[in-house]
């Protein structure tokens, strides 16, 4: 399943680095959940994700 979070993070005008500080996971760990999904993420680490975007958990999976 594809993820939302570059979608997310852009129209927020955040760099991965960014996100990466602001939400404690690092930026090559997000990169890879931009291109290839979070299918096999830990729940934890997208939740921080999640709280950094101000989204729910939910909005960072797409329906694609």
């Amino acid at each position: 399943m594809r993820s939302r979070i570059g979608d997310l993070r852009e129209r927020r005008g955040l760099s991965q680095r960014r996100l990466a500080r602001e939400s404690g996971v690092s930026d090559c760990v997000l990169s890879k959940w931009e291109r290839a999904g979070l299918d096999r993420a830990q729940l934890g680490l997208v939740v921080r994700v999640a709280r950094a975007l101000g989204v729910p958990v939910e909005d960072l999976y797409s329906e694609e």
